[in-house]
């Protein structure tokens, strides 16, 4: 095949005239720390989600920070997770000295397996956190009445989840705790940022102290018009708040969702038909339960090569991929300090993995030189079709 002159990355934000301008008009507003824009934020995630409260952060990382601290989880205490995430979930339990304990996935979706849930409970457990891998949600029905009859607290990881509903609910608004990121890499973007959505009041009161220093009051309520400079400090926190400018991007983003997961579905199906077939390869499946997919990754299992020289054959070939994730429980400070943990379906898919491009301003074009790439690689010119 003829190789394209363009590199094609994994993934780009889609940035146009409605996100320059919302950020210019920040910028021309002379205020743009946290803010009025960042509050009309927090609103429309509390619209989005139905979660009562919403609170604005730097990171999805300090979200789970901020709620791990927040709930006084720590030495002693056991948090249940799938190895299958991103590594800051992990760390952020074990920098408060609390244990991960990895429960195993579904092979097929990628998600984490309830009824594994349940099996690794003990008298330390005090949480679990659920991702919706890839933008497909988790088993939220009984996710929830396992944490119910054990009395444990749900943090949703919805990092990959904007636009995703499980039962017609949306991430976040299950009255739990979830979490939202904004990097990026996501399918909306703010360049970097996250959020936490929840129904606690003393929860709330919690967060918004810890996110700035323990000050109670923002900068806006303090230096903007009529505010008062005066502070006190009830608790010690940190600094991890959203600004406007980020807040502006944000706003302007999520007006694009729906435009932006249309575009992604549309993207997969073709992925799916180009693929279909490819001896070698395994295409994600979806969930069984009723659900919409925010397709935030698209994410294939190589089974006739091996992984490293199949992406070494594709940036040959100008394309962009992804890993998600490497299985956290294979780290090297995770068995050093915790020791080994039988996961046998989530290293099956673990050693497979790969992600393809996948983001809104793609074009059919592009997907078909990806199918191509990978028939080619995995020597199926055709597909698999006669």
């Amino acid at each position: 095949m003829e190789i394209r002159k363009d590199f094609l990355p994994l993934n780009r934000p889609s940035i146009g005239e409605t996100e320059i301008a919302s950020v210019t008009a920040c910028l021309r507003s002379q205020w743009i720390t946290t803010g009025p824009l960042c509050k009309n934020f927090e609103e429309r995630f509390q619209e989005l989600t139905g979660a009562r409260y919403a609170v604005s952060l730097s990171s999805a990382t300090a979200a789970m920070h901020l709620v791990i601290a927040a709930l006084g989880i720590g030495p002693g205490d056991e948090v249940i997770t799938p190895s299958l995430t991103f590594a800051s979930t992990v760390n952020m339990i074990a920098l408060h000295g609390a244990r991960p304990v990895f429960a195993d996935i579904h092979y097929d979706t990628l998600n984490i397996d309830a009824a594994d849930i349940e099996a690794r409970i003990t008298p330390r457990t005090k949480a679990i956190i659920p991702v919706h891998f890839a933008g497909a949600p988790a088993e939220m029905d009984r996710i929830l009445e396992i944490a119910d009859r054990h009395r444990l607290t749900v943090i949703e990881d919805a990092a990959h989840a904007i636009g995703t509903r499980y039962r017609g609910i949306h991430a976040g608004g299950f009255g739990r705790i979830a979490i939202f990121s904004f990097h990026p890499l996501k399918n909306i973007t703010t360049g970097e940022g996250g959020l936490i959505t929840h129904n606690d009041e003393p929860l709330e009161k919690m967060l918004r102290l810890l996110r700035f220093h323990g000050i109670e009051r923002d900068a806006w309520k303090r230096y903007g018009r009529g505010g008062n400079p005066e502070y006190d400090i009830e608790a010690p926190g940190w600094k991890y708040n959203l600004t406007d400018i980020q807040a502006a991007l944000g706003i302007a983003q999520l007006t694009r969702l729906d435009e932006f997961n249309r575009r992604r579905a549309e993207l997969v199906v073709l992925y799916r038909e180009g693929l279909k077939g490819v001896a070698g390869l395994e295409l994600p499946a979806d969930p069984s339960y009723p659900h919409d997919h925010s397709h935030h990754l698209f994410v294939v299992k190589i089974l006739a090569m091996e992984r490293e020289r199949f992406m070494e054959r594709l940036s040959d070939l100008n394309v962009g991929y992804g890993l998600h994730f490497p299985a956290c429980h294979l780290l090297k400070y995770v068995k050093e300090r915790y020791g080994v943990v039988n996961l046998p379906e989530t290293e099956r898919a673990a050693k497979r993995i790969l992600s393809l491009p996948l983001f809104p301003d793609m074009t059919d074009g592009d997907v078909a030189y990806v199918c191509a790439a990978v028939r080619e690689i995995l020597g199926d010119p055709k597909g698999g079709q006669d």
